[in-house]
């Protein structure tokens, strides 16, 4: 039996995050404005328990084996059929009825000091959630600088060929958990392409140019400008393609809440990213009481392409034994 799960510390002076054993899930983090005023810039809960309820949209947490849908929960590896649960319309959604996010983490390492960081650990079993081979899953939380906050993510597979595509699925309001709605915030994305979807958000296998479209932000927009043009709003995967690197990682995304003036820089590896604006979000009540409405958040999930499994000209996220899956998130705010 895994550990009852348990919300850990993590703290450099400057920012402070509260991340749960449950889904290896972000709760809390703090980040300090030009003033030196703190406020909480993720949604989320006050304890563990509407995370363990189910009440929680996918608040903070890392989602697998495979994070965002795959058509109709189906897919076919080295001669065999696989059929996994269907929990978004007629798709299986961020691994399914109860992925990682719905799961307790081993913490197996908590270190402070200079560069504090949190690993946790799960092991995956074959056949779970409909998925092949066992699979052991690390994530790393770190505060490698002062106003930096990073999550190396792995993944092994024991003995069969399996997808695996993690994503950190944390809501983003730099002006605080609970003022309101992202639509003032401004959005730069390193993409120049999205994944365009059909009418169950499954990509339709097209590279798509965002040029003189509503989902052109390769210069810096406000959310709420264009959104109104988007049927069903903003939840599409962009390619990124156009990002300046360093250490590893490109630039993704940056994003800035003009009332705070905090800005928070998202770097990673993934090829995609995610950039959802909290659409189904609906009356949720989240810490100390606040009520989250729909856009109350913006998540930017870096990740594999959606349904790439099933798209040979994505690029695959099939992991073979002996092989590592390696996913880096860089979030460094600034002011």
């Amino acid at each position: 039996m895994a550990a009852e799960p348990k919300i850990l510390e993590l703290s450099n002076g400057r920012i402070t995050a509260r991340i749960a054993s449950w889904g290896a899930t972000i709760t809390s983090l703090l980040v300090p404005d030009a003033h030196g005023n703190v406020a909480d810039v993720v949604l989320g809960f006050d304890d563990l328990e509407p995370y363990m309820k189910g009440i929680s949209p996918y608040f903070g947490c890392i989602v697998g084996r495979v994070a965002n849908r795959i058509k109709d929960g189906k897919f076919a590896l080295n001669g065999a059929e696989y059929s996994l649960p269907i929990n978004n319309g007629p798709n299986s959604l961020h691994g399914g009825l109860k992925g990682f996010d719905k799961v307790v983490w081993d913490v197996i390492e908590h270190k402070d000091g200079e560069c504090p960081s949190i690993t946790f650990q799960y092991h995956s079993k074959d056949g779970e959630e409909g998925y092949p081979g066992g699979v052991t899953v690390r994530a790393t939380y770190s505060l490698p600088e002062a106003t930096t906050l990073r999550l190396d993510m792995e993944a092994t597979p024991h003995d069969k060929a399996t997808p695996i595509s993690l994503a950190q699925h944390t809501y983003w309001n730099l002006a605080g958990h609970n003022s309101g709605d992202i639509l003032n915030h401004s959005v730069q994305i390193w993409g120049k392409h999205i994944t365009p979807v059909d009418e169950n958000t499954i990509p339709t296998g097209e590279i798509m140019p965002v040029e003189g479209t509503p989902f052109d932000f390769t210069t810096e927009h406000k959310i709420g400008e264009r959104i109104t043009d988007v049927p069903g709003e903003y939840d599409h995967n962009y390619v990124l393609d156009c990002g300046d690197e360093k250490n590893g990682v490109k630039h993704a995304a940056k994003l800035r809440d003009p009332s705070s003036l905090r800005t928070l820089d998202l770097w990673t590896n993934a090829p995609g990213m995610q950039f959802y604006t909290a659409n189904y979000v609906n009356g949720i009540t989240g810490k100390g009481g606040a009520v989250y409405e729909k856009h109350a958040g913006v998540c930017l999930e870096t990740q594999g392409f959606p349904n790439a499994i099933n798209q040979p000209n994505f690029p695959s996220v099939i992991v073979q034994p002996g092989e590592k899956y390696k996913h880096t998130m860089l979030c460094e705010f600034s002011i």
